[in-house]
């Protein structure tokens, strides 16, 4: 059994919540979740990552019950390349969102195997016990340069380009979706998230709290969002959490899609 959880917040500083965030119980064994991080300014961003997260939903709505495997993956990808056209679109024919985007990242499981698949920097973590593993690889300026080893790792935080990103989601007519298959074992929690949190928590403090008995998933999503909070908040901060149970408890879920300014 998957129980989740997810929670967004326009932070600190901006006036607009450009994330946008969806957890859902798909029926067959299957769970989706998705994390979109808006861009384009007002209007645009909040736009952007709403059509993202309702073009993935929709497309699940009759998804088959016999999925498995890299099937999974394939009707993953397709689903956010279909987003992809309808922000593109959009876009295209309005002056006022004209350049939108956002960012993506999403699973579908089935039972607690899946897929994740991503574009731009929100990330995917997988964490068992106290060990944290990134699942994502952020699509960045930056990231491009620490690996074709132009920068330190400890440039990366300070870089003052570190936003830049160079693949979104609807910027373009065609985009590429990295894949990535993902297997939770019990107690295992995955988590999505903006990089309103990730650029300000760091992976010892996710683990901190992720990995704490006495906490309820509700409790460790709110305790994230309260840390980024505290170091700033200079950006909107959207955490989602699927927990993998082996034994059979209540489904913990909470709010719906976040655009909230």
């Amino acid at each position: 059994m998957i129980n989740t959880v997810h929670v967004s917040h326009v932070g600190r500083v901006r006036q607009i919540n450009e994330d946008s965030v969806l957890v859902l119980q798909l029926g067959h064994g299957y769970t989706l979740g998705i994390v979109a991080d808006g861009m384009g300014g007002h209007l645009a961003g909040d736009t952007a990552s709403r059509l993202a997260v309702q073009t993935v939903a929709e497309d699940f709505k009759k998804l088959a019950a016999d999925l498995d495997g890299e099937a999974l993956g394939a009707v993953l990808t397709q689903a956010i390349l279909h987003a992809n056209e309808v922000i593109y679109r959009e876009a295209s024919g309005n002056e006022r969102l004209h350049n939108m985007g956002t960012t993506i990242v999403a699973v579908l499981l089935r039972e607690h195997r899946g897929y994740i698949g991503h574009i731009g920097d929100s990330r995917a973590y997988k964490i068992s016990g106290n060990q944290v593993s990134l699942l994502t690889e952020d699509h960045t300026l930056v990231n491009e340069l620490f690996k074709n080893g132009q920068i330190t790792e400890e440039e990366l935080a300070s870089h003052p380009r570190k936003n830049v990103l160079i693949r979104a989601l609807g910027t373009d007519s065609e985009v590429e979706v990295e894949l990535r298959s993902v297997e939770l074992g019990a107690g295992d929690v995955l988590l999505l998230c903006s990089d309103g949190l990730s650029n300000l928590v760091n992976r010892e403090r996710m683990a901190q709290v992720i990995g704490s008995a006495e906490l309820p998933l509700e409790d460790k999503a709110d305790r994230l969002l309260q840390l980024a909070l505290l170091a700033g908040g200079d950006d909107n901060i959207t955490v989602a959490l699927l927990q993998h149970q082996e034994e059979a408890a209540g489904n913990e879920q909470r709010g719906g899609i976040h655009d909230r300014t």
